[in-house]
């Protein structure tokens, strides 16, 4: 404990680093939420849960990864775009999802469609937080900037674009429309998957190309997010 303690304001320093930007984004969409405020009690919950989503998907993305090297040349690009869409993607939105759904589609509070967006974004974000605390001690604050600016944001626009779907879902639900509901939950689900595997698959090739590529992604999605969030709140209506 002795040797413990002189390292621990370090600690504190490195896990702020590392949690900082997940909380500035979590304030920005719990002031967006204008209707009605969600509980903090199921809020606090679902930061949890995408604790859980981060522990679960690690241990399913190294049995993809396993399969995934004994089917496909890793040195291939074929590689690549299929461990991050097929593997990390898949996998990640899926425990989100699947997480986000258990604990928010029969909960009492679910009663305007723009909850969705904020239950999503909760689920993303916990997950996110948790994964920085992970990058940040293991390569330093070096990767707490560009995380913050790129990574952080990004789990962020994924869960908008699954929430935005997820409440329309909600809302099919409410209409007894179950087409409509379960292509809704499908198609947030596939949304999230296909831009996380995108983001993904242009981080990991590191090219010039691709480096160019997913800087103008990252650009053009997030002015997107943050113009959706805009106009869902504005027009958020019961379900």
């Amino acid at each position: 404990m002795f040797f413990i303690l002189p390292h621990l304001p370090f600690l504190a320093i490195y896990i702020l680093a590392a949690v900082l930007p997940a909380i500035i984004l979590l304030c920005y969409i719990y002031r967006t939420d204008t209707v009605e405020k969600e509980p903090l009690g199921l809020l606090v919950l679902l930061l949890l849960m995408g604790v859980v989503a981060a522990l679960c998907s690690d241990v399913l993305e190294r049995l993809g990864e396993t399969l995934l090297n004994a089917l496909v040349d890793s040195g291939s690009p074929v590689y690549t775009i299929l461990l991050a869409f097929l593997v990390v993607a898949l996998v990640e939105e899926g425990t989100k999802f699947i997480l986000l759904k258990k604990y928010t589609w029969y909960h009492p509070a679910f009663n305007y469609r723009f909850d969705a967006i904020v239950y999503a974004v909760f689920v993303s974000l916990g997950f996110a937080a948790f994964e920085n605390i992970q990058y940040v001690l293991h390569y330093g604050l070096s990767v707490a900037l560009p995380r913050a600016l790129l990574a952080v944001p990004g789990h962020m626009s994924f869960a908008v674009f699954m929430g935005l779907f997820y409440g329309r879902a909600k809302l099919c639900e409410a209409y007894s429309y179950r087409w409509g509901m379960k292509r809704n939950l499908l198609t947030g689900y596939l949304v999230a998957v296909f831009l996380h595997g995108f983001y993904d698959t242009c981080a990991m090739i590191g090219s010039s190309v691709s480096t160019v590529v997913f800087l103008v992604f990252v650009g053009i999605m997030h002015f997107w997010v943050f113009r959706l969030l805009k106009r869902e709140s504005s027009n958020d209506v019961p379900v």
